[in-house]
């Protein structure tokens, strides 16, 4: 089995259900992801004192990370925490699930993410990044990438673009497979010529959702997924309810979603793409990686937050097992 390698922001999330004349009065669009200092950070929490939170270690790639080491996969995480109460509670959640913890230290403050929940089940990101901003190209060494097979990344961290150059070309030059998840559509229009450059030169594998590959090719989905499979060797886009299209050279296929009570979809892709490269770790073809990474991303969005009980992760890693052995009596006939 290969092991993965992912780097991110290493970041506690804080979800909160909001109503909408909550998010409008906060002046954040639905769905996006904000940058926050501080200040802003703590006055979104003081005026949710009174709501009912849950805190979860997160960030879009430790989420995928996570799911691939739940799902019984060789998993690391790469990122940088502060010496504290959060930083100390992250690192036992990625221990706990069986991640090889890589976190630097910084003398900043830990990151957390603000997750606004709506009624819909959208959820709207407010991030203050604290110490994971602090990581720098500088942190980065062609010794991290040792022993090590698929790089994972988080489109959140292209805005650092001198750190994400130096590991996409270092991980590269180790001959990992490079996956990257396009994250949000507003980092996708601030960083679009960017983005193409790396997926064109680099990327071998590219997760968005509808609204991240219209941002990144102005097509719809089916034409969308095309396009960005022209440019690396495995393009996923999700559609949400409607499922996803994936397309590896002239092979295309669409995977229906299962059927769900969605009452948070925060990290339905991030454990799509934990499915996903779990499956590819295996070597299944698409179609069943797709199949996999819809389960978990179909399951976690009946529950609020990232974390999926044991049992949910065993009817997942049932699903894998019976295509091993398909996969394995195939082979053997």
């Amino acid at each position: 089995m290969k092991k993965v390698l992912g780097l991110g922001n290493a970041l506690t999330d804080i979800l909160l259900q909001v109503s909408e004349d909550d998010l409008r009065e906060l002046g954040f669009p639905k769905g996006s992801m904000n940058l926050i200092d501080f200040d802003t950070a703590l006055s979104i929490q003081n005026r949710f004192l009174s709501v009912r939170k849950t805190m979860v270690a997160g960030g879009s790639a430790s989420n995928t990370i996570n799911g691939i080491a739940s799902l019984g996969g060789k998993a690391a995480f790469f990122g940088k925490l502060g010496n504290d109460e959060v930083g100390e509670f992250y690192r036992a959640d990625l221990e706990k699930n069986g991640v090889q913890p890589i976190l630097l230290p910084s003398s900043l403050m830990s990151g957390c993410c603000t997750v606004l929940i709506t009624p819909d089940g959208e959820r709207t990101f407010c991030t203050y990044l604290g110490a994971s901003a602090d990581l720098c190209a500088d942190d980065i060494r062609p010794e991290n990438f040792l022993g090590y097979d698929i790089f994972h990344i988080e489109g959140y961290m292209v805005q650092n673009h001198e750190l994400i150059e130096k590991a996409i070309r270092l991980a590269n030059e180790a001959g990992l497979k490079i996956s990257i998840d396009l994250a949000s559509y507003n980092v996708v229009n601030e960083n679009r010529e960017f983005l193409e450059n790396l997926v064109t030169q680099y990327v071998d594998i590219v997760f968005a959702n509808e609204d991240e590959s219209y941002a990144y090719t102005h097509l719809q989905p089916e034409e969308a997924v095309e396009q960005i499979a022209s440019q690396c060797d495995i393009a996923v886009v999700k559609v949400g309810r409607k499922g996803s299209y994936v397309q590896r050279g002239r092979e295309r296929y669409h995977v229906g979603a299962i059927t769900s009570q969605c009452l948070d979809s925060t990290g339905a892709g991030d454990l799509y793409a934990a499915g996903f490269l779990h499956g590819l770790s295996d070597g299944f073809d698409i179609r069943r990686c797709a199949e996999i990474g819809t389960l978990a991303a179909g399951r976690v969005v009946e529950i609020v937050g990232t974390k999926l009980p044991d049992e949910t992760w065993e009817e997942i890693r049932r699903l894998c097992a019976l295509y091993r052995g398909f996969m394995m009596n195939t082979n053997f006939n």
